[in-house]
Formats: C-alpha cells, structure tokens, sequence
C-alpha cells in the first residue's frame, strides 16, 4: 500500500466562526426581541395599543390629504409589476387574480401593456404576444370552462370591422356614445368599442377607486369595528394593570406583616422590661 494520504478540502476556519459568530448573534437579537415584545405586553400593553391607534388616526387622515400622492404611488407601483409581469411566477399570479377580480386591464387602461418587453407593439418586438394583453384582461364567456390562455393575443391591434353587424359591439357603442354625449366618433373610440368585445378597457386604479366607493360602508365599518376593539383593548390593559399593582401591594404588605407583628412584640417587651425598671 502507499504511505500517501490523500487529504479532502478543509473547511476554512473564517468561514466556519464567521457563520457560528452570526448564529449568535442572530440568537441574542432574537431573545432581546422576545423580551422586548414580553415586557411591551405585561407592562405597557395599553400604552403600546394607544400609540399604535393614534398611528392608524393619523394614516387615515393623511391618506384622505394625500390621495392623490398614493394614487400615483400606486399608478407607479403598477406599471412597475407590468414591466416585470413575466420575471416572477407569484407577482404574475397577482397581477392575473387582480384584472380578473376587478375586471380591469393595465394600471389605467390596456395600452400600460406597451411597457412590457413582450406585449408591446413595436416593431422590433417578435414576441407572439407582441400587441396583446395577459389572458386575464379577457372578458369571460360563461360558456366557456376553459380558460383560454391566448385570448389576449393581437387584442389591441385587431382591425375595426363589422361593428354594426354585432350586437355586443352596438351595445357597448350605445354606452359609450351616452357616456362622450354627441361626440364625433373617432377611431380611437371605434378600437375602444372592438375591443371591449374581447378584453377589459377599463384601468385597475379607476376601479379600484369604484370598489372603494361601493364598499364605502363595508370598509368604514371594518375600521371603526378594528378601531373600538382596541379602545376596548385598551381600557382592559389598563384595568389589568391597575390590579396587577393592587395584587403586588397586597403581596407586599402581607410579606411585611409578620415582620410588623415581630416588630410590635419587640417593642412591647421592651416597654414592659422598662416599666418594671
């Protein structure tokens, strides 16, 4: 046999205490983290509940100062998920569940899909999707059970043609003329009419904005309820402290109390040995 030893690859020792000082220290935050929210909780339970309630005050009235910051905040945040629709399969899923809930398309209509390298229309595009919308800017046809995936392929490029043969297409026509009163029938109200025969025109901010409004009381209703449970929440931690000081008192005096007795003995034997004197 030969005498040589063939060594595998050490572990290098800065890898090794870089790693154990970080789990250390990751488990020091941890416990101070714990007795952080512990000492919150047992000692300034209401007080921490009042902060947090005058927090939320004060955020609802700067969102009704600022509403229309966030709408642009959210405008931005919007176009930002379109560019990026295809890099992450969760905010894809997202963006799919948020225009089919809302019936809506882009941030504030179906063009915002030009800002993504795969639908829009340029001409360098050779994507198949150039020109389209993801399938869930469809609009749904309840006969159909299954979701056809390629339904927004050329939706905004499709020629103008047969409107008034189809009675969808004269419908929504009569809803948008109602809408522009006796304006001119432009061609960029006709592709508006053609396509909301098959996808959803209409931006996922303004409606937003109309669910907003329509469920105005449910929502008021969820944020008055979460506001009074924590008055309530309060008005208890308080109640629960003031006894949890009135039970440490009585503990207090009750281990005081056979020392005072001793005491009292104490200073009667001598006022006894005294008199005798």
């Amino acid at each position: 046999m030969s005498g040589k030893h063939y060594k595998g690859p050490e572990v290098s020792c800065c890898i090794k205490y870089f790693i154990f000082g970080f789990n250390v220290i990751f488990w020091f935050l941890g416990i101070a983290f714990l007795g952080i929210g512990l000492w919150a909780w047992n000692e300034k339970f209401s007080v921490f509940l009042g902060i947090i309630f005058f927090l939320e005050l004060t955020a609802g009235v700067l969102a009704f100062v600022f509403k229309d910051w966030i709408k642009d905040q959210l405008y931005f945040f919007i176009n930002n998920n379109i560019r990026a629709y295809r890099d992450d399969i969760d905010l894809q899923n997202l963006i799919d569940f948020t225009q089919e809930y809302w019936q809506c398309c882009g941030a504030f209509g179906a063009d915002d899909w030009n800002l993504n390298i795969y639908f829009n229309c340029t001409d360098s595009n050779a994507s198949r999707e150039r020109c389209g919308v993801p399938f869930s800017c469809c609009t749904k046809d309840p006969a159909e059970d299954v979701i056809n995936t390629q339904c927004g392929y050329d939706a905004r490029q499709k020629p103008v043609s047969g409107i008034s043969s189809c009675h969808l297409a004269q419908r929504v026509l009569e809803e948008l003329l109602n809408l522009h009163g006796d304006a001119v029938l432009s061609s960029s109200l006709v592709k508006e009419v053609d396509q909301q025969i098959v996808i959803y025109t209409k931006g996922c901010v303004p409606q937003f904005e109309k669910w907003l409004q329509d469920n105005l009381t449910i929502v008021a209703g969820i944020f008055i309820g979460i506001a009074l449970l924590q008055v309530v929440l309060v008005q208890m931690g308080r109640s629960r402290t003031g006894q949890w000081k009135k039970a440490s008192r009585r503990k207090t005096d009750l281990s005081r109390a056979p020392l005072a007795r001793a005491e009292e003995t104490i200073q009667g034997r001598r006022r006894k040995v005294e008199a005798r004197e």
